[in-house]
């Protein structure tokens, strides 16, 4: 377990987020994608085996490359390269960034795929708290998860396979043999970490009510995995999450998640977004207990 790791990785990120101000250093998310998309251009095929080639090279080239950094045996040092996993002030500043912005629907359509021209003020902050949810899983609990399990070399493995679905892994005619491994790895590492979100939300805000029934919910949703976190969130604000959406200029008829209001406010907005000043106090506190057991 690497809890000294995962502590000061999540502090790193706390003050630092994404080290977006550092002109010359490239996050090393943008560089996996690089080499997913210079494989997509020159090995492209309308194949599953040729997208189970794009998805082992990935892992691979990834994998190795954070191994190499492992061994460089310096908790700092492998703390900052971890941090890079985790996108807790990211998420939190870009939703936020929504709430503030004078123009909020070209604030959302930075954040979602959903058409957002006719978008209210309810849907734009129902797609806030969706987004935000479901990437509470994806971009914060999922890396710290396989970090605690496996060290950096988990981290990034887990985030060239989260990268990897979010490029390749859609339906559609391009993509629908391609990108079917990646999509279902993306699954199957999610599946532990999903659940895990949605009830450290449930907990988190003491909500009985959504860690009995997010399940219920969450099993509706097209994903496997992104249902819970979005349900669970919905059910502690007691709002209606999902419904019929826009993409593409076609309505999607989706499920709602969680009951109550389907009109949804700001105030629902910054209620979801203190989940991370929760999770920081609990982290905080987790890392004061850990370090003073140590001595």
């Amino acid at each position: 377990m690497y809890f000294e790791l995962l502590f000061l990785a999540y502090f790193i990120d706390y003050f630092f987020g994404e080290f977006e101000k550092v002109k010359y250093l490239k996050h090393p998310i943008i560089l996996i994608g690089n080499f997913i998309s210079w494989f997509e251009k020159n090995f492209y095929k309308d194949s599953i085996f040729r997208g189970f080639f794009l998805t082992t090279s990935t892992i691979f080239v990834v994998g190795f490359s954070a191994f190499i950094l492992s061994l460089i045996e310096n908790i700092y040092f492998q703390a900052l390269i971890a941090s890079f996993t985790i996108s807790s002030k990211m998420l939190y500043d870009s939703v936020k960034q929504v709430l503030d912005s004078s123009n909020p629907k070209e604030s959302i359509s930075m954040l979602v795929s959903r058409d957002t021209k006719d978008m209210n003020n309810s849907d734009i902050n129902k797609a806030s708290i969706e987004t935000y949810a479901e990437n509470l899983s994806d971009g914060v609990i999922a890396p710290m998860f396989y970090l605690l399990l496996f060290g950096i070399v988990g981290a990034f493995i887990y985030k060239a396979i989260n990268t990897l679905d979010s490029m390749v892994g859609y339906k559609n005619e391009k993509y629908e043999k391609f990108g079917k491994f990646s999509a279902k790895l993306d699954d199957i590492v999610n599946f532990i970490p999903s659940r895990l979100t949605a009830i450290l939300i449930a907990l988190t805000f003491k909500s009985t009510k959504a860690l009995k029934s997010f399940y219920s919910f969450g099993k509706l949703h097209d994903s496997p995995n992104a249902g819970h976190p979005i349900s669970a969130m919905a059910l502690y604000l007691k709002i209606k999450l999902g419904g019929p959406t826009s993409y593409f200029g076609k309505i999607k008829d989706k499920p709602y998640f969680g009951e109550g209001e389907k009109n949804i406010s700001k105030i629902d907005v910054l209620k979801a977004l203190k989940f991370k000043s929760k999770l920081d106090l609990l982290l905080a506190f987790c890392a004061l207990a850990y370090f003073i057991s140590t001595f």
